[in-house]
């Protein structure tokens, strides 16, 4: 069954709840929605107004999705019994906002939402997108208690996606043939992992033209690099806000958990000892399945990626340490 054809069996009783009905919050419910990614979707926010018309608008076409019920309030037990809650929910960052002053906000808030959330649902998975959420993940984690694997971020879930996209344009094949991943911090300093990057099984500094020209040269991987970390910035700039992609992204990775298909995936969740990295939460590839992410995999790196990956865990260590954690 493909995930927009219907709700798979284990689905039967699930429930999704997104927090936060901005136009990231409401971007993952609609494609929830109409993928059948739970049987139920709830949408909390504070704003009782906007929350409940965007659930009417939701609800108005469930008709014809899989998804046979969608509620919204801003009353927390909205999302009471949630099988995955995904939290989009806090302060945007301002002009001439620093991303250290936008965290401290942001982790003030989930200081006080997580339990509350966990009182309403204590068997959920924690889901976070709110920026930064690297860092965020490690907050909710602490303040939760919850085990590692029950909360985490998207990560580099979406740039990985806009890296296989780049990488299949410039090569003129299809997105499924392309094998490559983003690492480390869903942020400035995240990083490909070129060692292993595959067009088939052929890799990808390998990869040549008709001609029998090499596509990839070391310019080109700099630079594909350099607009998958930027390629927020430029949609930002143009409409406002990225929210299609991270909503077919939030919504799969709810399949995966829900749907019991145990993908493996680079999402963030917090780490013990993974290349020598504790208590800073990274993408890596990680088995997603009911329990959140339930195994962490040590990726093949060459020298340069491994430095890579500090370089990344150095920066999530010294924002938290700046907002107290």
């Amino acid at each position: 069954m493909s995930p927009a054809s219907g709700v798979n069996a284990n689905l039967a009783n699930s429930k999704l709840s997104v927090v936060g009905a901005g136009s990231v919050g409401t971007s993952i419910a609609y494609a929830a929605l109409i993928r059948g990614s739970a049987r139920q979707i709830a949408l909390y926010d504070i704003d009782a107004k906007k929350v409940e018309a965007e659930a009417h608008d939701l609800a108005h076409g469930t008709q014809f999705t899989p998804t046979s019920m969608v509620t919204g309030g801003a009353d927390i037990s909205v999302v009471a019994d949630s099988s995955v809650i995904i939290i989009t929910a806090g302060a945007r960052q301002k002009p001439g906002q620093t991303r250290l002053e936008l965290a401290g906000v942001n982790a003030k808030i989930m200081t006080t939402l997580i339990p509350q959330l966990l009182e309403q649902a204590p068997n959920a998975v924690l889901v976070l997108v709110t920026n930064p959420c690297d860092v965020l993940t490690v907050v909710a984690q602490q303040v939760s208690g919850l085990p590692a694997g029950r909360v985490v971020s998207t990560g580099t879930l979406l740039d990985t996606s806009r890296l296989r996209w780049a990488i299949a344009q410039r090569a003129s094949v299809a997105l499924s043939n392309v094998h490559a991943a983003m690492f480390g911090e869903h942020g400035d300093s995240e990083f490909p992992i070129w060692s292993s990057a595959a067009i088939s099984q052929i890799p990808i500094r390998q990869w040549t033209d008709g001609a029998g020209q090499r596509i990839f040269t070391e310019e080109v991987l700099a630079q594909i690099a350099y607009d998958t970390v930027h390629a927020a910035y430029q949609i930002i700039e143009g409409k406002g806000a990225t929210n299609y992609a991270i909503g077919l992204a939030g919504a799969t990775l709810v399949e995966a958990m829900l749907g019991e298909q145990r993908k493996i995936w680079p999402v963030s969740s917090v780490l013990t000892d993974y290349r020598g990295i504790s208590g800073i939460a990274l993408s890596v590839p990680s088995l997603v399945g009911p329990l959140g992410v339930e195994q962490v995999f040590e990726y093949p790196m060459d020298a340069h990626e491994i430095t890579m990956l500090n370089k990344s865990a150095d920066a999530i260590r010294h924002t938290l340490a700046a907002i107290g954690y």
